[in-house]
């Protein structure tokens, strides 16, 4: 039998609302060291978006290295497989592989391909060891895939046609190398058909989710597939083989109650699989008043604040991070300055402060939202401003595009 922990959409480097998340993401990390220990673990699999940005700060990258140089010295006989993600720069994962590899760290940070344009699957193949060394399983890192990587066809939906090619010519390569008939993984970074997204923190990928990948594109052959990029953790369907473990600490507000966790999967000689959630302590509050999506008069949130049992002995890197959502009949200029002196002396750090309209002559249920330009996606503001200026809504093929070229400026930087 395997022990294996997935997790994936770390997202080390991540700054919420301008507030670095590096104190959290490092008790997360202590924690996974923790369990990596206690469960005996075979092997570590993050499938993609180790790092939030395509450059990380020092520091993010320090996180990255200092773990697994722990985790191998913890527990020496551990197989550790890392996939890019959406977020990650393939280049920048694949850079340091020879050094990581001989830590026991495979890495696979995108597609790569020979002299003749050949994708080396072979780079992509990790045997998953048990404690006596033994190999019992294959897998296949299949990386977050990017429109240069899929193959040219005439297929109807070439970004889903393309997709399912390569998976096919993975698990065809992890098949001829399964001699003495191990166990197949496979993992991926992508949004599946049903997947329920966190909207604020999740960038649109794949054609901006207009092409949701359907289920059948992993085989039947195979034993569990680690899926990265939905932040809520969810099967694909009821098919427990199938699983996003989710993310590790929630990186917007609106992930403020999702149970964020890492799976651990237990490969049985039958090849069948057994998985268990390993739920992920909160290390620091996430605080939204009014306590669900709507908003509350300003008189409100103070009172809901007042009454809020907050522990004044916490340091500032643990303190609360706070949201409040507001509703207005009208702008108020001095909005900002009356909740600054509301909060002053409370130990929590204020974020965020959303407003919505609701004018004279409507109730609080007929609120319009205000957003600001920087909590909106790139593929928000790009159709507000078609719908501006052609008064109508982008067509699919237009936002398609639009994804592709977003997509590409990301690789560049």
């Amino acid at each position: 039998m395997l022990k294996i922990i997935h997790t994936a959409d770390l997202h080390l480097g991540h700054h919420l609302h301008g507030v670095s998340r590096d104190y959290e993401h490092q008790q997360f990390l202590d924690w996974l060291l923790a369990q990596l220990q206690e469960f005996n673990i075979d092997a570590l699999i993050v499938a993609g978006d180790i790092f939030d940005t395509a450059n990380p700060s020092a520091l993010a990258q320090t996180q990255l290295y200092d773990f697994l140089v722990k985790a191998r010295n913890l527990c020496p006989l551990l197989d550790i497989i890392l996939v890019g993600g959406n977020h990650d720069s393939a280049a920048r994962l694949n850079a340091p592989a020879a050094i990581l590899n001989a830590l026991g760290v495979s890495v696979v940070g995108g597609l790569m391909r020979d002299e003749q344009g050949e994708i080396d699957w072979q780079r992509l193949i990790v045997p998953v060891k048990n404690q006596q060394g033994e190999i019992k399983a294959l897998c296949g890192a299949m990386p977050f895939l990017r429109h240069v990587d899929l193959p040219d066809n005439s297929a109807d939906d070439p970004l889903i046609s393309g997709v399912k090619t390569l998976y096919a010519e993975l698990l065809a390569s992890l098949q001829q190398q399964a001699i003495h008939d191990e166990a197949l993984l496979l993992t991926g970074h992508c949004y599946m058909v049903g997947g329920h997204l966190s909207e604020l923190s999740e960038r649109k990928i794949l054609g901006g989710n207009q092409h949701a990948l359907p289920a059948d594109i992993f085989s039947a052959d195979v034993s569990y597939t680690a899926l990265g990029h939905l932040h809520l953790a969810q099967t694909v369907g009821d098919n427990e083989a199938i699983q996003y473990s989710g993310s590790p600490i929630p990186l917007s507000f609106d992930e403020q109650h999702y149970k964020h966790q890492v799976l651990l999967v237990e490969v049985k000689a039958d090849k069948t699989i057994a998985t268990s959630n390993l739920y992920v302590p909160r290390s620091v509050e996430i605080l939204r008043i009014p306590n669900a999506n709507g908003y509350c008069e300003l008189d409100e949130a103070v009172e809901k604040l007042k009454a809020y049992k907050f522990d004044s002995s916490l340091p500032i890197k643990q303190q609360p991070l706070l949201e409040l959502r507001i509703a207005l009949e009208k702008p108020e200029p001095g909005l900002r300055q009356q909740i600054e002196l509301c909060v002053a002396e409370l130990p929590v750090r204020l974020l965020k402060i959303s407003t919505a309209y609701s004018g004279n002559e409507k109730s609080l249920a007929d609120v319009v939202q205000e957003t600001r330009l920087e909590e909106l996606q790139p593929e928000q503001v790009f159709m507000q401003c078609y719908e501006n200026k052609f008064d109508a809504m982008a067509p699919a093929e237009i936002l398609s595009l639009f994804n592709e070229l977003h997509e590409s400026l990301q690789e560049t930087d």
